[in-house]
């Protein structure tokens, strides 16, 4: 099933996020376990699986479009869950990589409105300000 998925998906850019995250993206078979251990999963517009299963049907546009890779809180739950041993961090770190390099625009914490502040995980507000500067 892997091999066929892998030869239906056009993909340079889904080799690219392998190649930078080290990860096999196709050994994925939706389980969930990733998205139902994640502590930022209720703040996600993209679940965790939803990420890998967008990546693997070629759909990496929507997934860089998505805001869920960076309010990935890095606290590699993903990976201690995942029954194929991908580690989805890795995968939501190459994402970001490739947005920072192509100039995407990001979160600064002086745009974030007191409200969300106050209402998202500090967890994962810790780990976006540190993935976001130098």
């Amino acid at each position: 099933m892997e091999r066929l998925l892998r030869e239906e998906v056009d993909g340079a850019e889904v080799k690219r996020i392998e190649d930078l995250s080290g990860q096999d993206l196709f050994a994925c078979y939706q389980c969930g376990k990733c998205s139902a251990g994640c502590p930022s999963a209720p703040f996600m517009d993209l679940l965790p699986h939803m990420v890998i299963r967008l990546l693997q049907m070629g759909k990496v546009a929507e997934v860089l479009e998505a805001s869920s890779p960076w309010l990935c809180a890095c606290c590699e739950m993903c990976a201690t869950r995942c029954p194929r041993g991908v580690d989805v961090t890795r995968v939501m770190e190459a994402v970001r990589l490739i947005q920072l390099r192509q100039n995407r625009d990001r979160v600064h914490p002086t745009a974030l409105p007191k409200e969300k502040l106050q209402e998202l995980p500090q967890i994962a507000l810790v780990g976006n300000f540190r993935k976001m500067t130098a």
